[in-house]
């Protein structure tokens, strides 16, 4: 048998379990398709080490719920980044210091970045990382780390200049 046939014969015996699975602990048909699909690149990639038999069920239940704790970890750190960026953005803006709705406009556009722009932005506004440490973080070299933080400034800027009454300070550490 074939790495493509043990793969195969594996996917078509246990999507439906697997789906169902992250289907009950996701809280999106999005998140459900990323649990999966994920899952199932892992077993494409260890396709050799996939036990025989329903031993191979539990074996992809084991990844599931390693994926679905990644996601989990993912959201949380997201969610964090957001709240400690709302608790700065207040701060340096007491005269007026916004609510959760009135921020709902920058997490909107942070969000929407490209992940890897996110990264950056996350690692030099609240990590307060240099170029130089960010490209370690990121593995690459100190310039690449300073182009993709200016450019990633520039499409936060873009985004956030659709709404007049922002104003973002980014300065690098």
């Amino acid at each position: 048998m074939t790495h493509r046939d043990r793969f195969e014969a594996v996917y078509d015996a246990y999507y439906p379990a697997i789906h169902q699975y992250a289907a009950r602990r996701t809280g999106s048909a999005d998140d459900t398709a990323d649990v999966v699909s994920e899952t199932f690149l892992i077993a494409w990639r260890r396709a050799g080490e996939i036990p025989e038999g329903e031993r191979a069920l539990l074996w992809l239940y084991g990844v599931a719920r390693r994926v679905l704790a990644n996601h989990r970890r993912g959201d949380s750190r997201r969610a964090m980044l957001a709240d400690r960026l709302r608790a700065e953005l207040s701060a340096q803006r007491p005269e007026r210091a916004a609510g959760p709705a009135e921020l709902d406009h920058v997490r909107a556009a942070f969000d929407r970045l490209p992940e890897r722009d996110r990264e950056v932005l996350a690692l030099a506004c609240w990590e307060e990382l240099t170029s130089e440490q960010i490209a370690k973080v990121v593995g690459c070299t100190a310039i690449a780390a300073r182009t993709r933080l200016h450019r990633a400034r520039r499409r936060l800027a873009a985004a956030l200049e659709r709404r007049p009454s922002s104003t973002i300070v980014m300065g690098e550490a």
